[in-house]
């Protein structure tokens, strides 16, 4: 009698724990996804479609972030199930000087990167010495001297490189004077140099219009698309992969040529 009234125990605790952990299942499946993101345009992107993805059963939550590290340490912490804000050369240098092994998902878009400039009209009219902010960050930094390389400023050593830095500059005729400086700050001190490469992102916060405001831009074809991020444990979670589908839908397509006038353009 005391071993049958011990199976039947046994019986009902492993039935009670296969209950629970269906019920943990359903809860994690029913949970909001966790979107880490950047206010312009990724976080105005992400407002479009989320009515779109509540009608789908996906609601997402969306936190927005004004830089670029803690998106990503976040996810990597698991703070986060998913971010949309960087490029895959930011992701590689993210992953290599942090030891992380986040992985992309889908791209989305391209922000043409600008360079701006409240005292002067023109490139040409760039004094000698001018004083030039780019970001500091290795990708971003590669990205803006590649593109003052296109508009004949310098001349780099390997123009294909994309983690340019200051130490590949060939020629620099102008003698240009360069600040390196947090990505998000350098729309505020555009009143304080000569002319400033700012990321899309922040531009837009800023109220600058890329197509009009910028002295040079990067064309529609640049590779640096801005991609939606996980960790290998949850990319293939169907909410993210619901995510991805919505947000490289016609909807978004129209969506973003309809709101940003060229500034951000789809990824192919």
């Amino acid at each position: 009698m005391l071993r049958r009234s011990l199976l039947i125990a046994s019986a009902a605790a492993m039935a009670l724990a296969a209950c629970g952990q269906g019920a943990e299942k359903k809860a994690a499946a029913d949970a909001p996804l966790l979107v880490g993101a950047t206010a312009v345009p990724h976080a105005e992107i992400l407002e479009h479609i989320k009515p779109i993805l509540a009608a789908q059963g996906v609601n997402i939550e969306i936190k927005v972030f004004n830089d670029y590290v803690q998106p990503n340490t976040q996810l990597a912490e698991k703070r986060l199930d998913v971010n949309y804000f960087q490029t895959k050369p930011y992701l590689d240098e993210f992953n290599a000087a942090r030891g992380s092994n986040l992985v992309t998902v889908a791209g989305i878009h391209v922000e043409p990167l600008g360079a701006y400039s409240r005292r002067h009209k023109t490139i040409a009219d760039l004094p000698q010495g001018a004083d030039v902010a780019v970001p500091n960050d290795a990708s971003s930094i590669g990205r803006a001297l590649i593109l003052l390389q296109t508009a004949g400023l310098i001349r780099l050593k390997d123009p294909s490189n994309p983690l340019q830095s200051l130490r590949d500059i060939a020629e620099n005729p102008k003698g240009l004077k360069f600040r390196e400086l947090e990505s998000a700050t350098l729309p505020r001190v555009l009143d304080q140099v000569d002319l400033a490469v700012i990321n899309t992102n922040y531009a837009l916060d800023a109220g600058l219009k890329p197509k009009t405001d910028a002295l040079a831009l990067e064309g529609g074809d640049s590779p640096y698309v801005n991609y939606l991020v996980a960790r290998p444990d949850n990319q293939n979670d169907p909410r993210i992969q619901a995510l991805a589908t919505a947000l490289r839908s016609q909807a978004v397509k129209d969506f973003i040529a309809l709101k940003y006038d060229g500034a951000v353009i789809p990824a192919a």
